[in-house]
């Protein structure tokens, strides 16, 4: 969008240029040239950019042109430009957060990687050296350069593409500079608001009242800051991200808090925290029903979390959208209209040997009271579901496939989109339940084509209590509604009542609404970090994981699936689960130990509990190696 600037308050650029570099060339470090390079093919184990010989190379490095454009890599550090990043690039657009970092007259071979500056990796494990080109690299004293295989190699820490995110880092250099740039004249909106705004709507309201209270947009709270249209992106920062989150600043037992139990929750950042604190303080009341300005308030802030969930799953429409307490809660309501209205005796259903209780327990229930029959598809050795075997079960009376994306207990990662395909060419219906699947890989419903898909706010660094039943809109509106009272109806007589389309006929009474409003939230939070970044981060922090926690004696690593999220579950002989876990709490780490609600799987390898950490990109290289270091001392003691 386009921001009305008084360019008679512009700063002079000349005088910019030097006020940064003056800052720049104050800091410590080398001042080796930049190379220009051509980019080194992927590393097909790691996925990350390889370093790249130098041909070439430019003049200081740690000079700034403002508003110039040049072929060079660049880091950005939070919301300002970092001295690390001054060592990888020499000019900075701050106009086009799109072309800033790389000349658009190159090809994608060409151009240069921006590189992650703070990314959370661990002092024990790393050095903060550069490659022989002058890229951070990441190097273990346990087992040397990371390179995506435990090799040799060095490895520029690297994410493709430029990330939005929702803070900005202070550092001194970069007051000094904000000082020159809100000289700028730009108009402020009102009210002023730690979190973005819903996102834009084809209409002005959910609501009736045509005059609407209006959040400012992210684009616009950049303007104000910077005095130029456009975000300035910087790349993937682990540690500005945990400063997001007030609770991991938390002391344990004398010690940082180390959160490792992102399986059974995930920690909340501030931003979420606010926007539910600014519901309940400037929104408040029931949404549809009055005419007064809270209800429309707060019905645009409860249906614009909806339409942030359509975006979040390119679903087709928000009709497609139900709030409901969890995916527990949203199974049942599919199990209990959809299965009571559809399914007969002699039918079958068919689940994998991954389930999660929530995902076993209402089908078998429905099976009890109609005469249904309960398949299950088989995993091998690894944890893997085994295809052919599926394949074997699927028949003429399938009605209904239902299976994890992600194994809560393994980490397994499924083949989804077969499962579903399978199950769509014997006549099934097919649900899957995404609830360890949102938070660590993008999704897209369409794509997948699943006729449900189900999820839990809270697993997604959204509030508890708040989840989304995600199904095609014919379907849904062909499902008579499992629930009665206000708010699902159109109308009502003591004889008939006519139900509404989804979503309403699905959400009788008072929601959760301040909860869904959080969850949009949370939503925009992953969404600016960009879910393919966080899940090439986590994929390398799960293999660096993995390659030190089966180094540690007598530890059995409990599911080894190629293609795995960001769950270590294992035991540890000579203990028991419950004394490993109690040894981890005393140095601050949580993790769960117990069946995990998916005693099958568990059983499957012989065993009723684990150990189970689990990731999330708040994690670091340090969170992984005092795990480690923990469960050595407890293996040695």
């Amino acid at each position: 969008m386009s921001t009305n600037i008084n360019h008679d308050n512009l700063p002079d650029l000349q005088e910019l240029e030097k006020l940064a570099n003056q800052f720049f060339k104050t800091l410590p470090g080398d001042t080796i040239s930049q190379p220009v390079t051509q980019q080194a093919p992927l590393d097909p184990a790691s996925n990350f950019l390889q370093p790249e010989r130098v041909t070439g190379s430019y003049g200081d490095p740690r000079e700034v042109r403002l508003f110039e454009h040049t072929p060079q890599p660049a880091s950005v550090a939070g919301g300002g430009i970092s001295p690390s990043a001054i060592n990888q690039n020499n000019a900075v657009n701050l106009k086009d957060p799109q072309t800033s970092f790389a000349d658009p007259g190159l090809t994608s071979s060409q151009k240069q990687p921006s590189y992650t500056s703070g990314a959370g990796v661990s002092p024990s494990a790393i050095q903060s050296a550069k490659s022989e080109v002058g890229y951070p690299y990441i190097e273990d004293a346990r087992t040397g350069p990371y390179s995506g295989g435990f090799g040799a190699e060095k490895l520029p820490f690297a994410t493709e593409g430029l990330l939005h995110l929702p803070y900005q880092q202070e550092q001194p250099f970069e007051v000094e500079l904000q000082k020159v740039l809100q000289a700028i004249s730009v108009p402020i909106q009102s009210p002023q608001l730690p979190f973005s705004a819903p996102s834009s709507f084809d209409e002005s309201s959910f609501y009736f009242l045509k005059e609407r209270f209006q959040l400012p947009s992210v684009n616009q709270s950049a303007e104000r800051k910077t005095g130029v249209s456009g975000l300035i992106a910087p790349p993937f920062d682990v540690n500005a991200v945990k400063r997001d989150f007030p609770i991991l600043q938390e002391q344990v037992n004398g010690k940082p808090l180390i959160w490792l139990d992102n399986a059974a929750t995930t920690q909340k950042p501030k931003q979420v925290i606010d926007r539910i604190s600014y519901f309940y303080e400037h929104e408040n009341s029931n949404i549809h029903r009055a005419a007064h300005e809270l209800a429309a308030r707060a019905t645009d802030a409860y249906e614009g979390a909806r339409k942030k969930v359509k975006d979040f799953l390119n679903a087709g429409s928000t009709n497609e959208i139900i709030f409901v307490r969890g995916a527990t809660e949203a199974i049942n309501l599919v199990a209990k209209s959809w299965g009571e209205q559809n399914l007969q005796a002699g039918d079958e259903i068919i689940v994998s040997h991954l389930e999660h209780h929530a995902n076993i327990v209402p089908w078998q229930q429905l099976a009890a009271k109609k005469g249904l029959k309960i398949k299950v598809m088989p995993v091998d050795d690894d944890g893997q579901i085994i295809l052919d075997e599926y394949t074997k079960l699927l028949g003429p009376r399938t009605k209904l496939v239902s299976f994890t994306q992600v194994s809560n207990a393994l980490g397994t990662v499924t083949p989804a989109h077969q499962i579903v395909r399978l199950g769509h060419l014997a006549g099934a219906k097919v649900l899957v339940d995404g609830a360890q699947s949102v938070s660590h890989m993008p999704v897209d419903v369409q794509a997948l084509d699943a006729d449900w898909f189900v999820f839990s706010g809270h697993k997604v660094f959204g509030p508890t209590g708040i989840g989304v039943l995600y199904g095609k809109e014919d379907l849904l509106n062909e499902t008579q509604p499992w629930q009665g009272g206000g708010n699902m109806i159109v109308d009502v007589t003591f004889e008939h009542t006519q139900y509404h389309n989804a979503p309403g006929r699905f959400e009788a009474g008072t929601g959760n609404i301040a909860d869904a409003v959080g969850l949009g939230a949370a939503i925009d939070y992953v969404t600016r970090l960009g879910m393919g970044a966080i899940a090439q981060y986590e994929h390398y922090l799960l293999e660096y994981a993995t390659g030190l926690i089966k180094g540690v004696p007598g530890l059995r690593l409990i599911g080894t699936a190629p293609d795995k999220a960001s769950v270590l579950s294992f035991v540890l002989d000579g203990y028991k689960t419950e004394e490993v876990g109690s040894a981890l709490n005393q140095e601050g780490i949580a993790v769960r130990s117990g069946h995990h609600c998916a005693q099958p799987i568990l059983r499957r390898f012989g065993l009723e509990s684990t150990v189970r950490p689990s990731l999330a990109f708040y994690n670091t290289c340090a969170d992984i190696d005092t795990l480690v270091d923990t469960l050595y001392r407890l293996k040695n003691s």
